[in-house]
């Protein structure tokens, strides 16, 4: 069984989105949450809708429903197993909004680029 490690990702600054979209978030639908980010740990890719799904370009949205609300966490794979946690949202429309997952793509660029320049060191 794999085990897979989720790592939120860090701004060059030190700050932590996902940690203060969780935050925001009420404490049900935090907790819900949790629980989806425990269940991507424990399946890593093999979890699938209604749960995970692939939004575009090794992008991924991890699903949170709780009665109205819906929460999306946006996610990518990188070596090793590790899941990068990018940005999360609270989701109003029926389409995952374009300016989410092209932050998540400038989240895993940057994540990208700083892990190749540690390693270079």
């Amino acid at each position: 069984m794999n085990n897979y490690t989720v790592i939120a990702y860090e701004k060059e600054n030190g700050q932590v989105p996902i940690e203060e979209f969780l935050d925001s978030l009420d404490i049900k639908m935090r907790a819900k949450v949790y629980g989806m980010i425990g269940l991507l740990q424990e399946k890593g890719n093999q979890l699938r809708e209604p749960y995970s799904k692939h939004v575009d370009d090794g992008i991924f949205e991890l699903r949170c429903k709780l009665g109205t609300n819906i929460t999306r966490v946006l996610y990518f794979f990188y070596y090793d197993n590790q899941i990068i946690l990018t940005n999360g949202f609270v989701k109003k429309t029926q389409k995952t909004p374009r300016q989410e997952i092209k932050l998540a793509k400038e989240r895993r660029a940057d994540y990208l680029e700083r892990v190749k320049a540690d390693e270079n060191i």
